[in-house]
């Protein structure tokens, strides 16, 4: 059986008895090339275990199952778990895990089912979780690397530089984070049912050590209140959204003193201009 092949699909689902859900945004690969290109992209290898997220009917898994020393697969659709037993039968370095991903405590994950293997990241992520279970990755400090493939729209933005309308408040942070890079398209046309926009293959790898911002928490709080208000300058989102004890004069200042313009946008700083913002409003509070 060919678990890209759309007929071999169609068969298969019949004969589990399967509905696509819309609200898991469940849409199954009918192109070879891309889970051999996305598991080769992972960099997976016999050192490795790689987590996967929604693996579907498993076609991602099988090429990573034929590279990694293991793969450990977190389903959330519980009627697609008799499908992978049958797809995955031959696979005996496959685990799968029913449950959430967001429910789930992935250090611990790592801890109890990695068994000392490299712990890498490979999925072909629902759209509706994206950013959540991105954030949840690479909060967990767990992963050499995380391949996604994700919605091309969120891929550029993970990837935006300052100045470009793409770019936000997720670019900065997974830009802090991580050395993201967009790898190559994937067309509606290689997915059943077909999505309406078209998805990208993106790799993270975590910085060994992120740029210095001070206190990272504000640090964020202040990347975020820059975003709030996107059409408004810099002052005045942060104005409207930072809070007390930050006075519009005390913004005012602290934009100045940084050496910015006063009708500086928010998508205009880097990384070190918003740090250096952070630290000297962070500065005025002690």
């Amino acid at each position: 059986m060919d678990v890209c092949n759309i007929n071999d699909i169609k068969a298969l689902l019949n004969r589990h008895g399967f509905h696509f859900s819309k609200s898991m945004g469940q849409n199954f690969l009918i192109e070879s090339w891309v889970p051999e290109d996305i598991a080769a992209a992972s960099g997976a290898d016999s050192g490795c275990c790689a987590l996967e997220i929604g693996p579907g009917i498993g076609p991602l898994t099988r090429q990573l199952s034929a590279r990694a020393g293991k793969v450990v697969a977190v389903e959330l659709d519980r009627s697609l778990l008799p499908i992978l037993a049958e797809t995955l039968s031959d696979r005996d370095n496959v685990q799968i895990i029913p449950g959430d991903i967001m429910k789930l405590d992935v250090p611990a994950l790592v801890e109890e089912h990695f068994g000392g293997l490299t712990p890498i990241a490979c999925a072909n992520l629902p759209y509706n979780i994206t950013s959540p279970v991105l954030t949840l990755l690479i909060e967990s400090k767990c992963f050499a690397s995380i391949t996604v493939m994700i919605q091309r729209e969120v891929g550029l933005r993970i990837c935006a530089a300052p100045g470009s309308s793409d770019y936000g408040a997720f670019s900065v942070f997974c830009q802090y984070h991580t050395q993201p890079e967009l790898l190559f398209d994937v067309p509606p046309t290689c997915f059943i049912p077909a999505p309406k926009v078209t998805s990208c293959v993106i790799r993270m790898v975590p910085r060994p050590k992120p740029e210095e911002v001070g206190d990272e928490a504000f640090f964020f709080r202040v990347v975020r209140a820059a975003f709030a208000q996107r059409r408004k300058t810099l002052l005045n989102s942060l104005s409207s959204s930072l809070g007390q004890p930050f006075s519009r004069e005390m913004i005012a200042q602290a934009i100045d003193q940084c050496g910015l313009k006063a009708d500086v946008r928010g998508e205009r700083l880097g990384i070190s201009e918003f740090a250096r913002l952070a630290h000297c409003l962070k500065s005025y509070t002690v």
